[in-house]
């Protein structure tokens, strides 16, 4: 009897759960069927040329980070995983340090290398620079430090000739071989294996710190070729530098450590805070600039910059410095590019001829942007941007041919900038030190008092002012080719030859005329009271200003550049001179200029929105435009939304009650409802393109034979960004640059009227200024 009870009790209870099932099948309110309760594959990522959710990132990472300290308290391991977590930053900080400190050294040991080779080659180890070679030959004297034996030039080595007309022919010749040669295995090689290798990188950084995604541009293969191509162009002797593409160089090593840590390969956001670091410490081996790198990184290329960010950037720039120190590429047993020593303290009446620096460097940096602009405009306008090859043979050939017969130009640019910004001393053997000395002079070598030009110094002056207008028209043609190019060096040698020029100029004019009441209180006969060296310095930095417009970060790199801590107000006058006067004609530096003419989507915080519009007028739909296409909580088919998505490219759909009502419920991504429903479709039965699709937390009531229905809530943004039609454009402009938006939604009493994404603030922004709106090209 007992028996009987038990089996009845047991069918009961299974009809019972049967029922139960079914009931929950056809509701989807069990949770059974609501499969989207797990995180599902590729949730949260973005598609490429598409711009991050900042806001949701952040609350991701808040969410990641509250489960870590709650599961921490479970159990020693959990505690341990945690510590881990919180260290993991600092370890990627050391990795990116060490690797872009090595990859610094390799470059600047090659190119050093390289670029001598296009001279000569060492007959005792051929893989060993010019200066390399004099160091192990027992034979060199001081006074022909820069001859060997063991170094010889090509005509030495082919024709067993050193001097006349045919050794020159043939060292000319086989220069400018090399320079072809090795630009046109740069070009090649980032045409077949690395299109993201070329240009400076800057400009792409700084798009994509403000939250765009670029698959690839921080790649592995990107990495190994800008690495590889920056020596060979840099050693070619195309007027460009390495600085620019180092950052580049370390925001790949950044994105590649990162991808080994999930806490910053699952998040955006994290992984543009790494980024950030990246970048400072790519200037730090640029330069030799720790702090500088820092600097320039939170003034010039970071969107996002947190305090913690601060504190990793320092670390990274360090380590960076201490490897590049560690493998000492300079051979000098300093960290900085440009080591000078001046004897001579500034005096208040410099401030002027500083400040003329500053104005040229202004007016420079205005000249090149336009140019470079209009060049690169036309580049990618007409068939000459079909044949980067050509153009990168072409731009080689003529430099080469140029550069050679002019000692300034022929050497490479960090060695003729190092020559300009050096002192005259007793032991120096330049050209531009070149003065007649007085043989009555009783003063200490290290102080050697003002005299008059010589011959060489005038020749070397009117070499200056050929090799000045040389770069000054070639550096115009050669930044934005399909090579990796730099724009530090280049500027700075423009600077440093005109201020080398100025510095000679009031040296000879106070040692002529120490009479004159200017010169009369400082500047004494016998007297060392100007240093040309100082102008050169002065120079660099007003043109690198007015090319880049930075200010801060520039007088910081310059002084740990040179080491000449004691000029810092003169670097600052003409920093800002050169600021001013490059604002007075647009207030774009290059790497913005160059953002807009790619039409990247980025809103940069110093650009002012001052017109008196409201978000009614950017909003869409406009007026005669399609009603907005928009998702019900409740009340559309899977069929309907795939429908939706297959005719429209929207980045997500507001999601409101009814269509007849348009009160705003919340938002949803185009990319996640994609993933949504092709995983549902896989992992849950019963889900065809008839079943309802609902954000709300209970199913709508359904007729008894209908399909399941499924549940998306989870993919829903239930607080996005909102704000009234009312709402003046400055205040929308200001909240998409500070929060960093993607789109916000335009409302009325919680009635949903329209929609502002990025792309439509910046384009009312490019027609506000009389701008082509249509060149904002991407998403």
């Amino acid at each position: 009897m007992s028996a009987m009870l038990g089996s009845t009790a047991r069918r009961r209870f299974l009809r019972w759960l049967i029922s139960m099932v079914s009931a929950g099948a056809m509701s989807g309110s069990g949770n059974l069927m609501d499969f989207l309760d797990e995180p599902f594959p590729d949730v949260g990522t973005y598609e490429d040329f598409h711009t991050i959710d900042w806001l949701r990132e952040k609350s991701r990472d808040t969410d990641r980070h509250r489960k870590i300290t709650s599961k921490s308290k479970e159990s020693i391991w959990e505690f341990i995983k945690s510590l881990l977590d919180a260290w993991s930053g600092w370890v990627v900080m050391l990795l990116i340090g060490l690797l872009a400190g090595t990859l610094a050294g390799v470059i600047d040991l090659a190119v050093d290398w390289m670029t001598d080779l296009k001279e000569g080659v060492c007959l005792s180890a051929f893989w060993y620079s010019h200066e390399q070679c004099c160091w192990t030959s027992n034979e060199t004297t001081f006074e022909d430090r820069d001859k060997c034996p063991l170094w010889q030039k090509w005509s030495e080595l082919l024709v067993n000739q050193s001097e006349g007309a045919s050794a020159y022919i043939l060292n000319y010749l086989m220069y400018i071989l090399w320079a072809l040669l090795f630009a046109f295995l740069a070009v090649s090689l980032v045409r077949v294996f690395a299109p993201y290798a070329c240009g400076s990188g800057i400009p792409e950084i700084k798009t994509i710190l403000s939250g765009f995604i670029i698959r690839g541009y921080l790649g592995k293969w990107t990495l190994l070729i800008k690495t590889v191509t920056l020596v060979l162009v840099v050693s070619s002797g195309l007027s460009l530098g390495k600085e620019g593409p180092l950052v580049h160089v370390a925001c790949c090593c950044g994105n590649f450590f990162s991808s080994l840590f999930s806490k910053y390969s699952k998040n955006e956001g994290k992984r543009r805070e790494v980024l950030s670091a990246a970048a400072a410490a790519g200037v730090s081996v640029a330069f030799g600039a720790p702090i500088g790198g820092v600097l320039f990184s939170l003034e010039e290329v970071s969107y996002y910059f947190p305090l913690k960010t601060l504190w990793r950037s320092f670390f990274a720039a360090l380590v960076a410095a201490f490897t590049l120190r560690s493998i000492n590429p300079f051979g000098n047993s300093r960290l900085v590019l440009f080591y000078v020593e001046y004897h001579t303290p500034w005096y208040m009446a410099e401030l002027f001829p500083f400040i003329l620096l500053g104005v040229f460097g202004g007016l420079w940096g205005t000249l090149f942007i336009r140019s470079n602009i209009a060049w690169c405009r036309r580049r990618k306008t007409t068939k000459l941007g079909k044949y980067p090859v050509l153009e990168v043979i072409v731009v080689t050939a003529v430099t080469a041919i140029i550069a050679y017969p002019n000692p300034y130009t022929r050497r490479s640019t960090s060695e003729l900038i190092s020559e300009l910004f050096n002192d005259c001393g007793a032991l120096e053997s330049s050209q531009l030190c070149d003065y007649i000395n007085d043989p009555n002079m009783t003063r200490p070598v290290d102080d050697i008092p003002d005299r008059p030009a010589g011959v060489g110094v005038y020749t070397a002056m009117w070499q200056l002012a050929l090799a000045l207008i040389f770069k000054i028209v070639i550096t115009i043609f050669t930044f934005g080719m399909k090579i990796p190019s730099g724009l530090f060096i280049p500027s700075m040698a423009v600077g440093a030859m005109a201020g080398r020029m100025v510095g000679i100029g009031v040296e000879q004019l106070a040692y002529h005329h120490h009479d004159w009441i200017v010169f009369r209180n400082w500047c004494r006969p016998g007297a060392d009271c100007v240093t040309p060296g100082l102008y050169a310095m002065v120079g660099a930095a007003a043109c690198l200003g007015g090319v880049t417009r930075m200010t801060v970060s520039l007088v910081v790199i310059m002084f740990e550049l040179t080491g000449g801590l004691e000029y810092i107000v003169p670097l600052m006058a003409a920093a800002v001179t050169s600021k001013w006067v490059a604002d007075a004609f647009g207030k774009e530096g290059i790497y913005e200029a160059h953002i807009h003419l790619n039409g990247y989507p980025f809103l940069d915080v110093k650009d002012e929105f001052t017109h008196r519009t409201l978000a009614t007028d950017v909003m869409r739909p406009r007026r005669g435009e399609p009603p907005l296409s928009v998702l019900t909580q409740d009340s559309m088919t899977v069929e309907d939304v795939e429908t939706l998505i297959k005719e429209t490219d929207y980045n997500g759909f507001p999601v409101v009650v009814s269509r007849d009502s348009e009160r705003l419920i919340g938002f949803a991504q185009r990319r996640e409802l994609i993933l949504a429903i092709k995983n549902a479709r896989q992992r849950q039965e019963g889900i065809v393109s008839n079943s309802i699709m609902y954000f709300t937390e209970e199913p709508p009531e359904l007729p008894a034979n209908s399909p399941h229905p499924l549940k998306l809530r989870r993919v829903l943004n239930l607080s996005p960004f909102t704000v009234t039609d009312h709402t003046p454009m400055e205040t929308v402009v200001d909240i998409f640059r500070k929060l960093g938006l993607r789109q916000c939604l335009v409302t009325r009493s919680g009635r949903l009227l329209g929609i502002i994404t990025k792309k439509d603030v910046l384009r009312h922004m490019a027609q506000m200024a009389n701008q082509d709106p249509e060149s904002i090209m991407f998403n």
